[in-house]
């Protein structure tokens, strides 16, 4: 008989974060998607979220990095995000997933944490201009990225040194706070990047 694989629990509040985490992300990425229609029906065409110079959905999709795989990015917000939403309702519907799923689930969490740092360091270097649907869904992937991590790290599916257990026992209940500060630490770059035009934008300069 061939032995079953291990599962792993998740407990509601993490199922809760995946919902949550995927609707607003999916929300925002349904917005811009929108957005980038009325682009394309009208060049000239102002945005909703086009706020200023600097705070302009607009101005960053129509630079190159908006379409790196040859659409649109929101686009591909709009089929990832499902994702989480149908994991978490699983999850509060009883489902335990096997060991394998959670690696497969980690490892695209993984690649959307890379793809937002990515996308938020060329938004604010490269392209010059910040995308306020964007960042909503950056604000999305943050905190389910690290509770994932910590989830995967305390029950084991992610291998980590045996001495670690203790700590990443601890850090689960912590996660929101690395997650916090991987946000605050993206906006504090914000800040820095465009001082002089928040300065003009709240008419302090």
């Amino acid at each position: 008989m061939t032995a079953k694989a291990p599962k792993t629990e998740a407990s509601a509040p993490l199922a809760w974060l995946l919902i949550i985490g995927g609707i607003v992300g999916w929300i925002a990425s349904f917005l811009l998607t929108l957005e980038r229609f009325h682009v394309a029906a009208d060049p000239n065409a102002t945005l909703s979220c086009d706020v200023a110079s600097f705070i302009s959905c607009k101005s960053v999709m129509l630079s190159p990095e908006a379409k790196m795989f040859g659409f649109p990015n929101p686009l591909l917000g709009l089929a990832t995000f499902v994702a989480p939403i149908a994991v978490g309702v699983a999850i509060l519907a009883g489902a335990k997933f096997a060991n394998w799923f959670w690696q497969l689930f980690f490892a695209g969490n993984v690649l959307a944490f890379g793809w937002v740092i990515y996308l938020s360091n060329t938004a604010i270097y490269d392209i010059g201009a910040l995308c306020p649907y964007c960042m909503v869904a950056w604000a999305a992937v943050i905190p389910m990225f690290w509770q994932l991590f910590a989830h995967g790290a305390r029950e084991g599916y992610l291998p980590m040194p045996a001495n670690s257990i203790d700590f990443f026992f601890k850090f689960y209940d912590w996660a929101w706070l690395v997650a916090l500060l991987t946000a605050l630490a993206i906006a504090l770059e914000i800040a820095i990047r465009f001082w002089t035009l928040w300065l003009q934008f709240f008419h302090i300069a």
